[in-house]
């Protein structure tokens, strides 16, 4: 049988088509997950050349923009090999069935279905952001933008001792942020003077509220991927005389603090890990069948009450 994946072929518009099986051992699909925000701008044709090489995801064939196979979020079982009859993770894009070298799976941990494992490429931004902020016990913490990544984030933040924590959103997400351990609040309700503000909802007035949020001398870390063309920034105002920071944090590197420690591989494991608590599957806002995802894809991208969408093969 030939392996079919997801296939970016034109603005808007995604087909299943013929794909390389890859080599090594192989596996079948289980689920995937769509990464909504940095997938709807590869869908749209937004990654800027100068970016092509940089966003290439471990698997991706094509090559930006059209046609593209594109995704990060694969949970597979071994066919033969070292985990046969296992579940296991991997950056694959939406595919259902592979060949991967050993070095490129993680099995994953006892007390993580997976139907969860999902989140993990998500989980691991997450980390990577807390890790960036500097946020640490006790700190006032808001989040502007509570699509997965930033819900993710608030979680993991919200589990540092004394810390308050408040997911930002103009979608009403109030369960989902209790259920996280966070608070919620609208963006024309949110409380400002917080030590660290992190800012994930990929636009330009959520990046200016961040800044609004921040009290002196307070850490905004820039969250989101904004793709192609111009996003202003309020540097005006009152950022200089309160000094505040703003840091740029993105997956692909890890914090400097961490490198001599840390490899890419660690910090997946700890992600994967860290999936074990089941009020995570709230996270996952709905699901498609792999045949009827093309159809399916644009909507999935679009609907800005989409989380984590689960792709079921």
């Amino acid at each position: 049988m030939t392996a079919h994946a997801l296939w970016c072929v034109a603005e808007g518009r995604a087909e299943l088509q013929p794909a390389s099986e890859g080599t090594g051992h192989a596996y079948r699909a289980l689920f995937s997950g769509i990464s909504r925000g940095t997938e709807r701008l590869v869908a749209a044709g937004r990654v800027p050349p100068s970016e092509f090489s940089r966003m290439r995801a471990p698997f991706q064939e094509g090559e930006f923009p059209f046609p593209v196979k594109y995704g990060y979020a694969m949970v597979a079982e071994g066919m033969d090999g070292p985990f046969a009859g296992r579940a296991v993770f991997s950056l694959h894009p939406h595919q259902d069935r592979f060949r991967l070298p050993e070095a490129a799976v993680l099995p994953l941990p006892d007390g993580v279905p997976p139907s969860r494992a999902v989140l993990a490429a998500n989980m691991e931004t997450a980390l990577n952001i807390l890790w960036d902020s500097g946020a640490g016990a006790g700190d006032r913490i808001a989040v502007v933008g509570a699509g997965v990544v930033g819900a993710l984030t608030g979680y993991l933040a919200a589990r540092l001792p004394g810390a308050e924590v408040a997911l930002i959103d103009p979608q009403p997400r109030g369960d989902l942020a209790r259920m996280l351990g966070c608070a919620h609040a609208l963006p024309d309700a949110a409380d400002g003077d917080c030590d660290v503000v992190i800012h994930a909802s990929a636009s330009a007035a959520g990046l200016a509220l961040a800044l609004d949020l921040a009290g002196p001398e307070a850490a905004v870390v820039e969250a989101s991927w904004h793709g192609a063309g111009e996003t202003p920034v309020a540097l005006g105002g009152a950022f200089h005389s309160r000094r505040l920071r703003l840091i740029s944090s993105q997956v692909g590197a890890l914090p400097p603090v961490r490198r001599p420690r840390w490899t890419f591989r660690r910090r997946l494991e700890k992600a994967l890990s860290l999936l074990s608590d089941p009020v995570l599957d709230a996270l996952i806002s709905g699901e498609t069948a792999f045949a009827d995802l093309p159809a399916a894809y644009p909507g999935i991208l679009a609907a800005p009450q989409t989380l984590c969408h689960r792709i079921r093969y």
